[in-house]
């Protein structure tokens, strides 16, 4: 290839990518709290960014809206500098935080209409509401709002200024399960629409349902990255998940072929095993042994959670 068709691939390259973190570190101290973080978001997908507790998510995030300046590396949003250029990027940027803080006494219409009222396009304040089910709640007081509703009006809020890019911080965290599924639907009609989306969320399942692709990252660092397919397909672990007696937890790691188990909640076990066949085996015998009961055994690959547990391990992180 010659050094003219070269630049023209570079050229579309970088006019694919929404989203370019390079090399990036960030330090408080003496923690480094993001340390040469690498990857890419393509214009009009949904990219989720996971980690456990203290990864280096919410540094990485508010360097790349602005709010936080990396100590070296490069991030860029629609190939802008978000501190040099952030005037201009926020202008086409709408966030979306996990807890929204607004005045107690402010109503639901009030709030979309002054968010509105910043951007030199914005969209029509009743097509937020509608968007959102608040169309009930216009009236309605910010102190009066459940947490679901709250994080609807705060949807509605990132999305005022008809942005290029939407960062999500736990979308949908404190909704009903039917605002969940509805507020999934609005992700997904935006990258329709050729938004881009950038999406942290501790629900592996949403993750697994709305990403196109993934980045994991722990401390500080991506120790995954592609499709949800991808990442389970490289797991040589299948799922077994049954009903049995309580407390039967250390029997069950004892067994042949268990690479992990847990408890989920009483009785309730879940058992990654690279040979399900000699699992399922050692657990009948199990039961013959003892005449315990056994109930609703069920076989599957892994998920995006499974993955997730695997790479970053199980233990609770503050």
């Amino acid at each position: 290839m010659n050094a003219l068709g070269a630049g023209k691939d570079a050229r579309a390259r970088i006019a694919d990518e929404a989203v370019v973190v390079r090399d990036l570190i960030k330090s408080y101290g003496p923690i480094r709290a993001v340390d040469g973080l690498t990857f890419t978001v393509r214009r009009g997908e949904i990219f989720a960014l996971l980690g456990p507790n203290g990864a280096g998510k919410t540094t990485t995030v508010e360097i790349l809206e602005g709010y936080r300046r990396a100590d070296s590396g490069e991030a860029r949003v629609l190939g802008l500098d978000p501190i040099a250029q952030g005037r201009e990027l926020k202008e086409r940027m709408g966030l979306m935080l996990q807890q929204t803080a607004l005045y107690e006494r402010i109503r639901v219409r009030e709030a979309i209409e002054l968010f509105c009222s910043y951007y030199r396009h914005p969209r029509h304040p009743d097509d937020l509401t509608h968007l959102v089910g608040l169309q009930d709640h216009r009236s309605a007081w910010f102190g009066e709002l459940s947490g679901g509703q709250k994080q609807r009006l705060s949807l509605a809020l990132a999305l005022a200024g008809s942005p290029d890019i939407v960062f999500l911080d736990e979308p949908t965290a404190a909704m009903d399960p039917q605002m969940r599924l509805q507020t999934w639907d609005i992700i997904t009609d935006l990258r329709a629409a050729g938004v881009t989306l950038l999406l942290t969320t501790h629900y592996m399942e949403e993750a697994q349902r709305l990403a196109d692709r993934v980045a994991i990252i722990d401390h500080g660092k991506v120790v995954a990255y592609g499709t949800p397919s991808e990442l389970t397909a490289v797991s040589a672990h299948d799922i077994v998940s049954f009903q049995g007696p309580k407390q039967m937890l250390e029997e069950v790691r004892a067994m042949p072929a268990v690479k992990q188990a847990s408890e989920d909640r009483a009785g309730m076990y879940t058992v990654a095993t690279d040979d399900p066949l000699t699992f399922a085996a050692a657990l009948a015998a199990w039961r013959d042994r003892t005449g315990s009961r056994i109930e609703g055994i069920r076989v599957s690959g892994a998920t995006l959670e499974d993955v997730f547990l695997q790479i970053t391990g199980e233990e609770v992180r503050d």
